[in-house]
């Protein structure tokens, strides 16, 4: 059982979802609707910002090298001269989609990195004369760092760091050739040795983010850890003293019983206690639900009915139509202990032995989508006032743990005039959580019992 706390009422705008029993009460408790922890968002923002930069970094590039290209077409083979920027374009253009909608990324920029391999490759044969100088330099040198910053996000770092020294000693070795611009080997190797420190230093930016990006959510993830233990421990423990108040107020309720039994019929009373309260400590044991787990309030009625069906004195229940009405498990339980503690109260204190009594027990839906339990007979009823503190019935085992449920308690008595103990679930909003609401005997309507007698009892505890 979990620390009870108040439910919300439908006037509140609240909601009462139904979770299966046996879940984890941290889920619920720590993480709402089946909650679970974050999905780390660090790597997923560093991955979107990288991305997107050399998708743009790409277009300015590319729109770089565009005059340099068709300048160039004219050297190059007819069909193949064309066709070669143009799926190199369309691959950047799929990576300025893929980053812009989130969606293939990987697949996108991997696409630009082997395309430029095989156009850098495939650039001395598409030449119209290969013993022909360029003049210049071949425009697919304004690409070279946007092939390797895609090969970047696409490839892993082994095969990144690969292509990134690949692609530089390939350009350099296609610059001393004639379709390449015929450059001294110094030059080429200037060339080479830039596009590759550059694409290096790109590689390691984007190693180094992803690796504290992946840092971070290492350690939201270990915190939303801890953090859950610290809750999974706290609530065991509140369920630990939880449990131990049930223990402490059932368990003495019931020795009392069982110690002022005088007759057979108070030893039966008191018998039903006990049994009651092992069937409670069993339950409290074993159950594993969450606050906001409900049940049919039809349930509830029922055990409410054969609770009062097993005490020796007769209950005349009443059952208003219960419809499709839900409580919490939790304010379920401790309206199922108020309503038995008040029938064992109207037993053990509403008069003597051989007293003719009527006790009626009345259930129903309220207008606050909830319950109304009512517990009332026709005995000597009690002045609230003169009930001594340590007599627990009343203030413990009824008032404070409907109230702690969610729920309200009115008791209308007077000395001479029988005592009803309304109980309702949720309380209004503007009601307020009196121990007793001692009304005076003229605003109380009598049960009718032509033959019954008030009698000088003790006061109902």
């Amino acid at each position: 059982m979990r620390a009870p706390r108040p439910a919300p009422s439908p006037g509140d705008g609240g909601t009462v979802r139904s979770v299966a029993f046996g879940a984890d009460p941290l889920e619920v408790e720590l993480l709402g609707k089946a909650r679970q922890p974050r999905k780390p968002i660090s790597r997923a923002q560093i991955e979107t910002v990288v991305s997107r930069s050399v998708a743009g970094v790409g277009v300015v590039f590319a729109l770089q090298a565009l005059p340099v290209m068709i300048e160039q077409l004219q050297v190059r083979l007819p069909a193949v001269g064309v066709i070669g920027p143009v799926i190199l374009a369309v691959a950047l253009g799929f990576v300025v989609l893929a980053t812009t909608f989130k969606v293939g990324i990987k697949t996108a920029t991997g696409s630009v990195a082997m395309i430029y391999l095989l156009a850098l490759m495939a650039w001395p044969f598409l030449m119209r004369d290969p013993e022909q100088v360029l003049d210049g330099v071949p425009w697919l040198w304004f690409l070279c760092t946007v092939a390797t910053s895609c090969a970047a996000i696409a490839f892993p770092l082994f095969w990144a760091a690969g292509y990134t020294l690949a692609i530089p000693v390939l350009y350099g070795v296609l610059r001393v050739t004639p379709s390449g611009g015929g450059a001294d080997g110094l030059l080429a190797s200037l060339d080479a040795v830039y596009a590759m420190l550059l694409g290096l230093v790109v590689l390691i930016i984007i190693a180094m983010l992803r690796q504290a990006a992946a840092a971070v959510d290492a350690a939201q993830l270990n915190a939303l850890d801890r953090y859950a233990l610290a809750v999974r421990q706290h609530a065991t423990e509140s369920e630990r003293v939880e449990v131990d108040s049930i223990v402490h107020d059932t368990v003495l309720a019931t020795l009392l019983s069982a110690a002022g039994a005088r007759n057979a019929t108070a030893a039966r009373l008191a018998a039903v206690m006990a049994r009651n309260s092992l069937d409670r400590l069993e339950e409290a044991g074993s159950a594993s639900v969450s606050d906001e787990t409900v049940i049919p309030f039809e349930v509830l009625s029922r055990r409410i009915r054969d609770a009062a069906a097993a005490i020796a004195s007769s209950f005349v229940v009443t059952e208003q139509d219960l419809g499709a009405a839900t409580v919490p498990v939790h304010a379920a339980e401790a309206l199922y202990s108020a309503s038995v503690q008040a029938m064992v109260n109207s037993l053990e204190h509403a008069g003597t032995a051989g007293a003719a009594v009527a006790r009626t027990l009345t259930m129903g839906p309220n207008a606050r989508g909830g319950c109304t339990i009512e517990i009332a007979d026709t005995g000597v009823g009690f002045d609230p006032a003169l009930v001594p503190g340590e007599r627990l019935g009343l203030r413990v085992s009824i008032q404070e743990r409907v109230t702690s449920a969610g729920g309200s308690v009115v008791v209308r008595t007077g000395v001479g005039r029988g005592t009803r103990i309304v109980i309702d679930w949720p309380r209004s909003a503007g009601a307020a959580d009196p121990l007793v609401g001692l009304v005076p005997p003229e605003e109380l309507p009598l049960l009718p019992l032509a033959d019954a007698a008030p009698t000088d009892a003790g006061p109902t505890a």
